[in-house]
């Protein structure tokens, strides 16, 4: 859920070229390439496992034009495409440091959820090399470390300019936060409506269901 909500908070230009750090299956540009009218998604993937997956869902979906799948480090991202050269940056970087969560057994499925091989900072330092003046960085994270995605992204000229929250049930705290910051803006930040998840268990809301609907 986490791709598919951040694929649609996300707001892209006709001819825009998007990078995703760290994209897994490479689920967020197929989205992307449905969804908007950019013209170019790169994802940058360093496991060779799911850098694989991800390259053979594109050649599935017959993207190879739109979309192109890199193994490398994310943490390289200037020196693999340069400074200054996309228009969108998202991410969905792992959510947990430290002690936060269970570190799951699994090694890939670890390296997704904790900052084993990258920290929030080297996405932000990272977007913010990667992209043009006036770029964008779409991100999902946690709530709780909300005052250090700001303070990380500010470090680096990245102002944030809208933010959702997003609820799993309207009476329930926030599990998730979508963040839109643009490289070299001005302070001032739009927060949008609440994004509740769920009616009930198991049964969608409409606004969960229209983003659904739109991928």
């Amino acid at each position: 859920m986490d791709a598919v909500l951040l694929s649609g908070f996300v707001k892209m230009k006709k001819g825009e070229h998007a990078l995703d750090l760290g994209t897994g299956t490479g689920i967020i540009p197929v989205l992307l390439s449905s969804r908007t009218e950019g013209a170019s998604f790169t994802g940058l993937e360093i496991q060779a496992e799911c850098a694989e997956m991800a390259d053979r869902s594109v050649r599935y979906n017959g993207l190879e034009e739109k979309i192109r799948i890199l193994q490398g480090d994310l943490k390289r991202s200037v020196e693999i495409f340069g400074q200054g050269r996309f228009d969108v940056v998202t991410s969905n970087p792992p959510y947990m440091i430290g002690q936060h969560g269970l570190t799951n057994p699994s090694l890939p499925k670890a390296i997704a959820r904790h900052e084993i091989l990258c920290t929030l900072e080297d996405v932000a330092e990272q977007a913010a090399g990667v992209l043009k003046d006036r770029g964008r960085l779409y991100l999902v994270h946690r709530p709780f470390r909300l005052a250090e995605i700001f303070s990380v992204l500010q470090k680096y000229r990245l102002e944030p300019k809208r933010m959702q929250l997003v609820y799993p049930y309207i009476d329930r705290e926030p599990n998730m936060v979508l963040i839109e910051a643009l490289k070299g803006g001005n302070s001032r930040l739009t927060v949008e409506r609440p994004l509740i998840v769920y009616e009930k268990p198991g049964v969608y809301t409409s606004s969960i269901l229209e983003i659904y609907g739109n991928v």
